[in-house]
């Protein structure tokens, strides 16, 4: 695999940039930098690119709302409206307050699938540690709306079960339990977009020009697949972690 992967021009850019400085910066604290010019990875600098051209595009976006909406402004909360009918049909009404975080990490997602088919880019969801960093923000997130929801006894009792001679059997597999959807979440995403991308580059080695084609049009397709899994397994998760309160 490693001979299928080329240095980035945009990544090569921007550690050639801050590569040296940073490098100084860390040696300040006594981390060594051998390389500075690959300093940051590839999938932290795209990352950041996909990061920022969010915040940019939707502070524009939000800069001149009317009543009647254009075009764009009718796309974009077409878009938030989706998000926010899956929230309320799996939570209900009360879904909404969840609203900022399912469409900002299901729109980073989606927009981190689909860097892979932007020539010059890549997927930074091919890479394990960033669908990680995104599963473990959920599992932390659902946990503490959770505890917020019901208060931090009640939400805590809910894994030792209302039986209390079962608890030393429920505690154990409802930790097993939790600490096994971030693993999933995360392998899920990552796998999916890491054969995708592999799958495009060898075709595209052997035939360079329209072969591609149709395998970066189902790409398209996953790339939205799997946004959309990973948003609807974090609404049910938030959604186990809040609903709790009514059952006990």
């Amino acid at each position: 695999m490693e001979e299928l992967e080329h240095s980035l021009f945009i990544v090569e850019l921007i550690n050639k940039i801050l590569g040296k400085p940073l490098a100084g910066f860390l040696g300040l604290f006594g981390i060594q930098v051998q390389d500075p010019s690959h300093l940051i990875p590839d999938y932290i600098v795209v990352s950041l690119i996909v990061s920022l051209l969010m915040i940019i595009f939707f502070w524009l976006s939000s800069r001149r709302l009317q009543i009647v909406p254009s075009k764009m402004q009718g796309f974009l909360e077409l878009i938030i409206q989706t998000f926010e009918d899956l929230l309320v049909d799996i939570i209900g009404e009360k879904g909404k307050r969840y609203l900022p975080m399912i469409s900002t990490i299901g729109l980073f997602i989606l927009l981190c699938n689909l860097m892979g088919l932007v020539p010059g880019f890549m997927a930074p969801t091919s890479k394990l540690n960033v669908t990680a960093g995104c599963a473990l923000a959920v599992f932390v997130y659902y946990h503490l709306q959770g505890m917020k929801s019901q208060g931090v006894l009640k939400y805590l009792k809910h894994f030792t079960g209302p039986i209390p001679l079962l608890a030393p059997l429920l505690l154990p597999i409802e930790i097993i339990s939790h600490f096994s959807r971030p693993v999933s979440l995360s392998i899920r995403l990552f796998g999916n977009i890491f054969a995708e991308e592999l799958l495009i580059v060898i075709i595209a080695s052997i035939i360079p020009f329209f072969l591609p084609l149709p395998f970066m049009a189902v790409a398209i397709f996953t790339a939205v697949i799997q946004a959309f899994v990973f948003v609807l397994l974090s609404c049910i998760y938030i959604a186990g972690a809040v609903a709790h309160e009514e059952e006990h």
